[in-house]
């Protein structure tokens, strides 16, 4: 039997970006994914962590060397790769408004995650073409960044591929 291709992995498919991650198990967990689920991932240094981190590898297993990964030394260069290839960014992030689940994603998007202890700075905030966020109950604070990446990627997918 076949398996099933659940994304277009054409140059115009959707991505994943972590900016700056802080704790290689997420980075690790979130390289699985995807992985799986057949998601290219930027990762925009520097990290908090050493990219070779034992954890990481950990977190991903073998998966890793399934995945798509570029790395970019620094955000300015993420930019330029991004607006060469005409990508729409969508920030997910506790300070937007609008649910996830309501945003209409497009194949070209890239789907940007901020550091786990402190998000992403505002010059960063206004360069994303779409803000979103996963409504919470009142009182808490956000959820980890790799079941946050799992949720938005899953509706994004959905959205895109049917």
């Amino acid at each position: 039997m076949k398996p099933i291709r659940l994304v277009d992995m054409s140059p115009k498919s959707l991505r994943i970006a972590l900016y700056q991650p802080d704790i290689p198990g997420n980075t690790g967990t979130i390289l699985r994914l995807a992985a799986c689920l057949g998601l290219a991932v930027d990762i925009i240094e520097p990290a908090g962590f050493d990219l070779s981190d034992k954890n990481l590898k950990r977190a991903g297993m073998d998966y890793i060397a399934a995945v798509t990964l570029t790395r970019h030394v620094n955000w300015e260069r993420f930019e330029e790769a991004r607006l060469a290839q005409g990508r729409r960014l969508v920030l997910a992030s506790t300070n937007a408004a609008e649910p996830y689940t309501r945003f209409q994603f497009q194949p070209n998007d890239t789907l940007l995650f901020g550091r786990e202890s402190a998000g992403v700075p505002d010059h960063v905030h206004d360069k994303a073409d779409g803000r979103i966020i996963v409504p919470m109950v009142e009182g808490q604070r956000s959820l980890n960044v790799a079941m946050s990446v799992a949720m938005i990627a899953g509706e994004a997918i959905r959205q895109v591929n049917g």
